[in-house]
């Protein structure tokens, strides 16, 4: 199969520490990607393995390809250590090696976020008021391992309205007390960290601190749980210590996205992504976080304004992958 270099397969992929996913961008697909294939990691020694193997699978080592890999690890030196993986590699060498025309790696949180602008109501949940403005700042945080936070400006380039993202360690900022419980969580996380972060209170390990927290506050044993039990005898309404540690969860959020809405004054909306609060999109809509994102004082009516999402798109790295391609093809 020979294929022009101007219509070159856009490969693209969304590399986890146990899974990789690998597609094919396409701008004339509904969903941005196609021939979808997912690998385990561990039967893999290494990156350009499992790579060689879908181009060989898909019959494409005769076509030209463009390759956008989104990979959770830095990405700003030519070798590439996997923080959970023992995978490293040179990209220049992968290149080569694939014989790629061009290959370009970004953080998988930067996938996430350049996916934004692409997404349908069919991928979203909106939660609370306000509305959308076009062209304007877009932030995005995602509660899961860690607090991953990004956020989206748009540019202009030859004519082509672009979207650029702005990547740091937003999760790693100060926490900060809002209500009298929030206060108690937060003398009580004071007795084990020197340190309290947000990402200490909105990450995947975050509902069981909470929980215990609360069982020493409300002066109660407590049983040892999962965050996931926690999450779900909440949801059941079959413990009030975890029902009050999901509620408080919700209400930090609200507080942190609202600061970020605050930040890039992001009339473009403030997304929700990272695995754990799909689990709880309904509870989450009919919890405080709404009047936590807006409750800012007498800049309320900017918190107002911004529109609040949970991004429910089960791969939204690969349509951030696919949304690089489609930018750098302009």
């Amino acid at each position: 199969m020979n294929t022009a270099v101007t219509n070159a397969i856009k490969l693209i992929a969304d590399i986890g520490g146990t899974n990789i996913r690998i597609a094919q961008a396409d701008e004339q697909s509904e969903s941005k990607y196609t021939d979808i294939e997912t690998y385990q990691c561990a039967e893999f020694s290494s990156l350009a393995d499992v790579l060689a193997l879908y181009i060989k699978t898909k019959a494409l080592n005769d076509c030209t390809i463009d390759a956008c890999l989104a990979i959770a690890c830095p990405v700003d030196t030519d070798i590439i250590s996997m923080t959970n993986l023992p995978w490293q590699f040179s990209q220049q060498a992968l290149k080569t090696q694939l014989k790629l025309r061009n290959l370009t790696l970004i953080n998988d949180y930067t996938a996430i976020a350049m996916a934004i602008p692409l997404l349908n109501d069919d991928q979203k949940v909106k939660v609370g008021g306000g509305e959308v403005t076009p062209s304007a700042p877009i932030s995005v945080c995602g509660p899961g391992t860690g607090l991953g936070v990004a956020n989206l400006i748009p540019i202009t380039t030859a004519g082509n309205e672009l979207w650029h993202c702005i990547s740091g360690e937003g999760g790693h900022v100060d926490f900060a007390a809002v209500d009298e419980l929030d206060i108690k969580i937060l003398h009580q996380l004071k007795v084990i960290k020197a340190r309290v972060s947000y990402q200490q209170l909105l990450s995947d390990y975050v509902l069981v601190q909470s929980y215990q927290a609360l069982c020493i506050i409300n002066n109660h044993s407590g049983d040892k749980l999962s965050a996931a039990q926690v999450s779900e005898k909440a949801l059941a309404g079959s413990c009030s210590i975890c029902q009050q540690s999901l509620s408080q969860f919700c209400k930090v959020l609200g507080s942190f996205a609202g600061n970020l809405a605050l930040t890039m004054n992001s009339q473009g909306g403030v997304y929700i992504a990272g695995g754990i609060v799909p689990r709880f999109v309904d509870y989450l809509k009919n919890s405080a976080f709404r009047e936590r994102f807006e409750a800012k004082g007498r800049l309320s009516h900017l918190t107002q304004r911004a529109p609040s999402f949970i991004i429910t798109e089960q791969q939204p790295g690969l349509l951030g992958a696919a949304a690089v391609s489609f930018q750098q093809a302009l």
